[in-house]
């Protein structure tokens, strides 16, 4: 299926590995300029070559709103603009509300949250301007099923929940849409830091590459009329009714 977006500019964050990655080669195959960050130039530009299509390494750091502010520019030079983005963001450190302090809750919302509002203020207006935009940002699936150890990705990425659906309601009418993707367990660097190899044992895993496909789904013109949709990929573990 052609998505109808061949020629598209994206910025996608933290795409240096894991599901970033995958949906920054997904939207390339489609023939859309992609420009990637992340903060280890190596593993970044490794990144770049593998997804190929002229992909742009840019080494940023989108744990802050001033970071992830630069991110956006920096694609926009590059490419000529930012049609579509998707900002995403490694996780904060697991713990529960025992065991988490209360000063560790900032720097969690700087990036699994303000890292959102920034890059989408950066890259939204002009989307508005040109009537056709796309947002599709990566959060998790502990945002409809809060996950007992990481307390604090639960409480920022429910926040950005909620400003996306927010956003999604007052630029729909402007050609652009918002989406938040909810994955569950992926194989990614940050599952493997969270679970122990015996624990991964009786685990099911979906594929980087299936997510990285719906990320560019929600990205095409066959989804002009989706917005404002959090969208769970999880292989069915979360067990709510809505």
């Amino acid at each position: 299926m052609d998505l109808g977006i061949n020629g598209r500019r994206a910025a996608v964050a933290a795409a240096s590995s894991g599901l970033g990655l995958a949906s920054a080669a997904a939207l390339a195959a489609e023939g859309v300029k992609v420009a990637i960050c992340g903060r280890d130039e190596g593993r970044l530009n490794d990144a770049a070559t593998e997804i190929g299509h002229g992909c742009v390494p840019i080494v940023a750091d989108v744990s802050t709103p001033d970071g992830a502010t630069r991110f956006v520019e920096a694609s926009r030079e590059a490419l000529g603009g930012v049609d579509i983005l998707v900002p995403n963001a490694g996780g904060p450190p697991p713990g529960d509300f025992a065991s988490t302090p209360v000063d560790a809750y900032p720097e969690a919302l700087d990036l699994n949250l303000m890292s959102v509002v920034a890059m989408c203020k950066a890259a939204v207006p002009d989307m508005q301007e040109r009537g056709w935009g796309r947002v599709a940002a990566i959060t998790s699936v502990s945002v409809r099923q809060p996950i007992s150890f990481l307390i604090l990705s639960n409480t920022a990425r429910a926040g950005a929940t909620g400003f996306l659906k927010t956003l999604a309601l007052e630029v729909a009418s402007d050609g652009v849409t918002v989406n938040s993707v909810q994955p569950g367990l992926h194989r990614t660097p940050r599952i493997e830091q969270l679970y122990t190899g015996e624990q991964q044992d009786s685990m099911r895993f979906g594929e980087a590459d299936d997510f990285g496909a719906t990320v560019a789904y929600l990205c095409s013109e066959h989804a002009k009329f989706i917005t404002g949709v959090q969208l769970h990929i999880d292989g069915g573990s979360y067990a709510g009714l809505l």
